[in-house]
């Protein structure tokens, strides 16, 4: 897909394609991309490592065609993405799963099947009967060959271009080890019956021949893998908060056509087509009302608390909820042009902004796998000089070459992430994976969404106020009954709660719904009325002063007032209001301590905010309100432009797109799929107190995973001159690393007593 944006130098109209790319297995690839393609004339690319995409502006000097064989000369594939299905045609849920296809879990399970018994065999002398060998060797060959294959293919790759990445040194690594043992078996003597696996530190004669490596071959391999594994599951998910936002909208609709209704899918809506919604039905797609009132839920689009009174000549939003009476809407706009896709286009925008994260271990074996190779081949050579023995020299060449291999660094990150993410899910966290870990560390400011998020996000009786002579239950129980018989939220939560305070609600008569106003009928032989001031004023019942004071109070502090009167006499004020969550004061408290600072951002008008933010204990300066959702986005990147970097906590599709923009996207699990998968952590208890967890939890495994890359490079590091003068025989070379292997593992199970606050 392409389209054309200005030029940045010129003002002259440039195109802009997004191409999908194969290939990658580490940032450094998407680096080359990006560099090979940013030498072409006229051309701005960005090349995303997670999301496998690059998005490339250029000019008439350069075409499409141009683009892809560039990438194609790099060592990648590259195609124009396809476009989604339409909804008509999409796979069933139940036939998605059957067309998934994860080739790299079969490879780790095939491999991990195969090389347990090996290491066993290979390092545990007491296992070893006569011929085990060739056993071991039939089991390490598949892993090498089919289960190694990635590496090797990206390796050969990198080396026609020049370039050594991990896979390099896993490559190189795995086969030196098992051609090693190859010629030990076939031409040496490790191929004789009764032979046995002995230890020995140093170089020498008497056993190189007999020496196998196969437990490091099959060992490396698998464990590789399984890092890999562990990244591509995160990979995979880069896409799913615009599928999720999609999916918000509805699947078909009612259109009017000569005065009868046809189901049609909503793809086949046109602007001026009329359609029916009824109650609880979601809104099919951007639109006017033309007959009808109702009061429209958008909490999942704007943030509003308080559904909003439509009626006539009104504007609404397609994927929100009516929530009261039939509606019959003119279409005004679809597809693309909605907001709903228009949110999606923003969320697609943010996650492509985010430069993908490099990997501290790539970074590093940038310098240290040429290093390594080279003090290899170093190595091969001062020792036939030195010795004249091919068999000794090649021997400290291959101690090196294992001693080197980044084993531990494939597991210093997925083993710290495992045991993080799993005590997380413990207690209600869970961490998309480890790129973002790095941005925990520096974030100073956190911003948080006011409905769902700091408050319930759900309507509730908070204050009943009555004149001299009025028992509160009194006024619920004539309030409550008339409000069970509406479908209004507000309606709703008086009822329950005077359901839950009074009892049984006796029934309604002649009840009436006045769009807009309130609601009006008989209960136990009381004409009563309920809703807005002016509702009441209708039927001659003024509020006295104590009643009028009860609701100007309740206004200033952004609280809804409902008004009710029976008997020809306004007697009642029902105070409703978003409440603020029992734990979201604490949690602001631990978030400061944690040194962020906190700034409410909400669609909301400011005096509701401000009380949500007094009672919290967050800044009248740092309340943001009555926004859009595009204002979340950009208020979120002109705090980043003011040099802070930003924590959103959000739950709602309004959250979204401002979610993927921050440098840190912390999701409320209770909120919607967008939301989730936008985020960058999932906070599944839905209680702000799990923020402050998360962050430190963030931290805590971002401090583990490099205190485990710092140990095994040292174990390496320290090792490599040993192997190198001939200190230590390829076996014991394969026991440190291991053991370095050990040691990442138990570090990173430390984790497991991370404690919540």
């Amino acid at each position: 897909m392409s389209t054309t944006t200005p030029g940045i130098d010129t003002g002259a109209v440039r195109d802009r394609v997004e191409l999908s790319i194969g290939g990658m297995t580490c940032a450094s690839c998407a680096a080359r991309i990006e560099k090979k393609l940013n030498r072409l004339d006229g051309v701005e690319a960005t090349v995303n490592f997670a999301t496998e995409r690059a998005r490339v502006d250029f000019g008439p000097e350069v075409s499409v065609a141009d683009l892809i064989a560039t990438v194609e000369r790099t060592g990648y594939t590259a195609e124009l993405p396809t476009p989604p299905a339409p909804a008509a045609t999409e796979p069933t849920p139940e036939a998605a799963p059957a067309v998934e296809v994860d080739p790299l879990r079969e490879r780790l399970l095939v491999s991990a099947a195969l090389s347990v018994p090996v290491v066993l065999l290979s390092m545990i002398p007491a296992l070893q009967f006569d011929n085990w060998q060739w056993l071991a060797f039939a089991l390490t060959g598949p892993v090498v060959v089919h289960g190694g294959l990635p590496f090797h293919r990206a390796a050969w790759t990198n080396l026609k271009h020049g370039a050594a990445t991990m896979d390099t040194l896993v490559s190189l690594g795995t086969l030196a080890a098992f051609g090693w043992s190859v010629w030990a078996l076939f031409l040496g003597h490790a191929g004789m019956t009764g032979m046995r696996h002995e230890f020995a530190l140093t170089v020498g004669n008497s056993n190189a021949s007999s020496t196998l490596y196969l437990e490091t071959a099959a060992g490396v391999t698998t464990l590789i893998l399984l890092g890999r594994w562990l990244e591509s599951r995160s990979k995979r998910r880069a896409g799913a908060a615009l599928h999720a936002l999609l999916d918000l909208g509805a699947k078909d609709v009612a259109v009017l056509e000569h005065g009868r209704e046809v189901r049609l899918p909503v793809s086949q809506l046109a602007v001026g087509m009329r359609f029916v919604v009824r109650p609880g039905e979601k809104i099919a797609t951007d639109g006017t009302v033309v007959e009808g009132a109702s009061a429209v839920d958008a909490s999942m689009l704007t943030g509003e608390s308080v559904p909003a009174e439509v009626t006539v000549g009104d504007a609404v939003t397609g994927a929100t909820v009516n929530a009261g009476g039939r509606l019959v809407v003119e279409a005004t706009r679809i597809g693309a042009d909605t907001q709903l896709a228009r949110m999606a286009k923003l969320v697609e925008e943010a996650q492509n902004g985010k430069a993908a994260a490099q990997r501290l271990a790539d970074r590093i074996s940038a310098v240290f796998v040429p290093v390594v190779i080279l003090i290899a081949l170093g190595t091969l050579v001062a020792w036939l000089l030195v010795s004249s023995s091919l068999t000794d020299a090649f021997t400290a060449a291959v101690a090196v070459l294992i001693i080197a291999c980044p084993c531990a660094l494939g597991l210093a990150t997925p083993t710290a992430l495992m045991v993080g993410t799993g005590r997380g899910a413990q207690l209600g966290i869970l961490i998309k994976g480890p790129e973002v870990l790095e941005t925990t560390r520096t974030v100073d400011t956190i911003v948080l969404d006011k409905t769902g998020t700091v408050t319930t996000g759900r309507m509730a009786l908070t204050a009943v106020h009555t004149v001299d002579g009025v028992s509160e239950a009194e006024a619920l129980r004539l309030a409550g009954a008339l409000e069970h018989a509406s479908e209004h939220p507000i309606a709703a939560a008086i009822a329950a709660a005077a359901a839950e305070r009074v009892g049984e609600l006796p029934g309604v008569e002649g009840f009436e719904n006045i769009p807009g106003h309130g609601v009006q009928g008989v209960v136990d032989g009381h004409a009563v009325v309920a809703g807005r001031e002016a509702l009441l004023a209708d039927w001659a019942q003024h509020l006295p002063p104590v009643l009028a004071e009860a609701k100007a109070a309740a206004e200033a502090a952004g609280r809804t007032a409902v008004a009710v009167g029976w008997d020809g006499a306004a007697r009642a004020v029902l105070v409703v209001a978003d409440t603020v969550k029992p734990t979201s004061a604490e949690a602001i408290r631990e978030l400061r301590a944690l040194g962020l600072r906190p700034v409410l951002l909400t669609g909301d008008n400011r005096t509701v905010a401000e009380a949500v933010a007094a009672e919290v204990g967050i800044e009248p300066a740092d309340v943001i309100a009555e926004v859009l959702p595009e204002d979340k986005v950009e208020t979120v990147r002109r705090l980043q432009a003011e040099g802070r970097s930003v924590a959103m906590v959000g739950d709602g599709v309004n959250d979204a797109a401002a979610l993927a923009q921050a440098d840190l996207g912390l999701a409320m699990g209770t909120g919607t799929d967008a939301a989730i998968e936008a985020g960058d952590l999932t906070l599944v208890r839905g209680d702000l107190r799990s923020a402050a967890d998360a962050i430190r939890l963030s931290r805590r495994t971002l401090a583990t995973i490099k205190g485990n890359l710092f140990w095994a490079f040292a174990y390496n590091v320290a090792a490599i001159p040993l192997a190198a003068a001939g200190l230590l025989n390829p076996v014991v070379a394969g026991a440190t690393m291991a053991f370095s292997s050990v040691f990442v593992v138990t570090n990173s199970l430390r984790l497991r007593r991370f404690a919540a606050s």
